[in-house]
């Protein structure tokens, strides 16, 4: 967990959301020297930020992704937390983590949301749409 201080930007093909006062920034990458074009096997990494620009602690619970690729099939990946954690922001607090999605096209989309808790009480924090482009 850090505090961030600078402002954070998307690059191309990311996204920047904010909900109820968490942003949640996404960094997508290609991996070439683990994907294999003869095998349709395409991986994409990804860094996500989640900050807290509210002014209460919050504490995310579980994860929701919709991930389509480019012929349209459509796969959802959920569960607890993030790479196993269930991060507690407070007041500016910053959480980054990263993780990867294979797929078997060049190009595909990723968007979801993020369930966060606030004093006890549940809220859903988008994740804006990203590209994952070879």
């Amino acid at each position: 967990m850090t505090t961030a201080t600078a402002p954070l930007a998307a690059p191309k093909h990311g996204s920047d959301t904010v909900t109820d006062g968490v942003r949640v920034i996404v960094r997508p990458a290609f991996v070439p020297s683990q994907s294999c074009a003869e095998r349709r096997q395409y991986l994409f990494s990804y860094s996500v930020t989640i900050r807290n620009e509210g002014s209460a602690r919050v504490r995310l619970a579980t994860r929701r992704w919709r991930i389509v690729d480019a012929e349209g099939e459509e796969r959802i990946a959920e569960g607890a937390g993030v790479v196993g954690q269930h991060p507690e922001l407070g007041p500016g607090d910053s959480f980054e983590y990263s993780s990867f999605c294979p797929m078997t096209t060049t190009w595909g989309t990723m968007e979801g949301h993020f369930a966060f808790e606030r004093d006890g009480q549940p809220f859903e924090v988008a994740v804006g749409r990203f590209y994952l482009v070879s």
